[in-house]
């Protein structure tokens, strides 16, 4: 039986985290491959050190050097880095991106009567929870949104006392198996050398008071801003950042399983992307049905095979409906190939560099079709399939 009270933490980083700042760089090359042919296929992976980028991958697609080199330098500038340390106007950027392995094209393009197959073995899961109104798990998503608005007043004002490296981490006590109160916060961030503890804890404050519900901040003892006391080295000049490195941050905050595959720097081709995306998708819709409180979704995949091995959901008990239909209804709605996937969602654009922070669930579906898993579209046609 699940345990109904107890405490839940999560963590969230922001962009300018040495991690976060390897995402950002990735997908922003995804970006350019998808921009110039959305049949392009793209695993690049970023290093990121002491005013130095590292890129390094696979790729087939019409995209020189010196554009991959410019995009990763952007999106350093967009971060908001120019620091003696790392800064988007002197920063190193070396290239060692090749050609994608033609076994592994040979095994993922569709030719004759084969359709296109996996990127990759693997299994990928999606989640939704009533906890939040975007479906998301309480912890996390009060942890993105401290942090998104820390880096919104950042980028709003000319001399921000914020840089750009920052952490939160928040935990919530559950009774009856709801969150009810947040019983402590860590907010650790980059900040001017002019300015003390204390100084910068008023300054974080008011981030956290505007997203947690009312009456939810935890006891002034449990807020803990820079712990450490000073927090002015920070990005890449303070740590080594590498993409792929926050992955739970990046889905459910430890709230569901995660399959182990990071997203960034990856084409849609590759499942640990798109399935992952596939499954929340399909999750969120189960619960926006009403069909389920809470829905964890599993699929797995061969390599160079275009059919997931096996489709599992699960609703924790609190389901209305007989889960082996729930499966079948939502294989025979959404084909769970990975041109399914990719057709279903028209994920063969350039919408991924918005996601490498602040979590890649939970966001607004947007108009160019950024987040186009996020939507509830299927909701209505579950609920009439029951």
């Amino acid at each position: 039986m699940a345990r109904k009270n107890y405490l839940f933490t999560s963590e969230s980083v922001s962009e300018g985290h040495p991690d976060k700042v390897c995402d950002r760089v990735s997908d922003s090359i995804v970006d350019l491959f998808m921009a110039g042919d959305p049949q392009s296929r793209v695993a690049v992976e970023t290093l990121a050190t002491t005013n130095r980028l590292v890129l390094a991958g696979e790729v087939r697609g019409p995209v020189t050097h010196d554009a991959m080199v410019e995009a990763a330098r952007e999106a350093v500038r967009a971060i908001g880095y120019e620091q003696d340390g790392f800064s988007w106007k002197t920063v190193n950027i070396d290239c060692y991106v090749h050609e994608q392995s033609a076994d592994i094209a040979m095994g993922v393009d569709a030719a004759g009567n084969k359709d296109e197959g996996a990127g990759d073995q693997g299994i990928m899961f999606g989640y939704a929870c009533r906890e939040t109104d975007v479906l998301m798990p309480a912890p996390i998503h009060f942890s993105h949104a401290i942090l998104k608005s820390m880096a919104d007043a950042r980028h709003a004002e000319a001399n921000s006392p914020f840089g750009p490296d920052a952490k939160s981490q928040v935990t919530l006590q559950y009774e009856n198996g709801r969150p009810v109160r947040a019983t402590s916060v860590v907010v650790s961030t980059q900040h001017a050398g002019h300015l003390d503890q204390k100084e910068v804890r008023e300054l974080v404050r008011p981030h956290v008071l505007k997203v947690l519900p009312e009456g939810w901040m935890c006891p002034e003892d449990e807020f803990y801003v820079n712990p450490t006391g000073r927090f002015v080295i920070g990005g890449p000049d303070g740590d080594a950042g590498l993409t792929g490195r926050k992955i739970i941050v990046d889905t459910y905050g430890g709230a569901a399983p995660h399959g182990g595959g990071a997203f960034s720097g990856k084409d849609p081709t590759k499942v640990d992307r798109s399935a992952a995306y596939a499954c929340r998708y399909l999750a969120k819709n189960v619960v926006a049905a009403g069909l389920a409180e809470k829905c964890t979704i599993q699929v797995s995949y061969a390599i160079g095979i275009s059919k997931p091995l096996s489709v599992y959901v699960e609703t924790h008990g609190t389901g209305q409906v007989d889960e082996d239909k729930l499966s079948a209804v939502l294989q025979e709605m959404v084909n769970l190939s990975p041109r399914g996937i990719r057709e279903h969602l028209k994920l063969n654009r350039p919408i991924y560099a918005r996601s490498a922070a602040y979590g890649h669930f939970g966001r607004a579906p947007e108009a160019d079709g950024g987040f186009s898993w996020e939507r509830t579209d299927l909701a209505d046609a579950l609920k009439r399939a029951f």
